[in-house]
This record gives C-alpha cells, sequence and structure tokens, in this order.
C-alpha cells in the first residue's frame, strides 16, 4: 500500500462527518467520531476554515464550508466532458435527448445534455435544469441508486406534459448520478431501458 498523508487524511475524514451532520459538529463532537484527539481537531479545523472549507457559527458549530461549492463546480466540466460520448451514442441510438444528471441536495441537476440530430422534434433539456429527486426518472434512478439498485426508472409527464423519460443510476461512480433520455411521445422502456443501464454502466467506468 503506498505511504498516505496522515494530516491529510484526517481532514478529508473530517469533511465528510461535517458533510454528514446536518446540523453541524462541535470540536468534542467531531473528535469523538474520528477517534483522534480534540486539540489535533482543532487545528484541522481552523485550517479548514481558513481555506473556507468548513465554517463556524456563533455557537461554536462547525460544518462544511461554501468554498467546496468552488471545488465541486470544477469538476463538471470534467463530468461534461467524459460523459459526452457516452451522451452522444445513447442519445443516436434511442432517438432521444440524453443527459447526465446529479443530486444538488434535494434536487436534482442537469449537468450534460445531449440532443439527437436524426430527429425533427425533441425535448429541450437543457444543462442547468433543476427539479426534486422525487419527481422525474432522473431523480428517482439517482436515488434508487443510494441503495445500489442499478435498474431503470421510467417516468410520464411529471416535469413536462406528454415528455416521457427513461434513467438508470451510475453506482459506484463516486458520484450520485443518473444516466438517461427523455421525449415527446412513447418511450418503450422496456426496450430503451436496458440500452440506459448499459450507458450509465459504461460511464462508470470511464469515471472510475
Amino acid at each position: 500500500m503506498a505511504e498516505i498523508s496522515q494530516t491529510l487524511d484526517r481532514g478529508l475524514r473530517l469533511l465528510e462527518v461535517l458533510a454528514d451532520a446536518a446540523g453541524g459538529l462541535t470540536v468534542a463532537e467531531a473528535s469523538a467520531m474520528l477517534g483522534v484527539n480534540r486539540t489535533i481537531v482543532y487545528r484541522l479545523l481552523a485550517t479548514l476554515e481558513l481555506h473556507g472549507l468548513v465554517r463556524r457559527s456563533a455557537a461554536g458549530r462547525f460544518s462544511v464550508g461554501f468554498g467546496v461549492l468552488s471545488l465541486a463546480g470544477s469538476v463538471y466540466p470534467i463530468l461534461r466532458h467524459v460523459a459526452q460520448p457516452v451522451l452522444r451514442s445513447l442519445a443516436e441510438s434511442v432517438g432521444a435527448t440524453a443527459h447526465l444528471t446529479i443530486a444538488d441536495g434535494a434536487e436534482a441537476l442537469a449537468v450534460a445534455v445531449v440532443e439527437p440530430t436524426r430527429t425533427n422534434y425533441h425535448v429541450a433539456y437543457r444543462v442547468g435544469s433543476r427539479h426534486p429527486l422525487g419527481r422525474g426518472a432522473a431523480g428517482r434512478a439517482i436515488m434508487a441508486g443510494r441503495d445500489g439498485d442499478p435498474r431503470y426508472t421510467a417516468s410520464s409527464g411529471e416535469l413536462e406534459p406528454g415528455a416521457q423519460g427513461v434513467a438508470a443510476p451510475l453506482v459506484g461512480a463516486g458520484v450520485e448520478a443518473s444516466i438517461g433520455v427523455v421525449a415527446l411521445g412513447e418511450l418503450d422502456a422496456s426496450v430503451v431501458g436496458p440500452q440506459v443501464v448499459s450507458a450509465a454502466e459504461e460511464l462508470t467506468l470511464r469515471l472510475s
């Protein structure tokens, strides 16, 4: 096993436990969760706070800072670049708009969209489009992926009248996301579903 930086490892683990703590953590709570001395945890928090990755409330509780947003934002271009050929192949194969959608809090956020070239009409699905995770095939597929379920999810008219969608989660890709298609009119989920699952598996391999 390669040598690692213990300090960096602890700092990353600290960010992970803070991300899972909705109300933030005190130094003592974070110390107990990590099994690390309070003085060390305090130094880690102070360093992360200096870089905007951690913020401290008036009550002395620490939570993830807004600095992580700029880091997360830099990942989107990478995701789009890697996903582009997979989405293009899926869009042309199905004849429908293909998209990569990620979880952003309680919402599903489209980060990459490819429209088919061989159809006259298609859904105008745009990068930056948002909707609740519990609505639409893309969001529900992401939620299913949290349980390790790789199967596809279908929806009809939930986000736009007459639009049908099929999506599958990226399981094991290190990001909460789904890949799917959306079209005006009928989409035979029994035919399209396996293609979407295959695309999700291919993209997962490319991101691994």
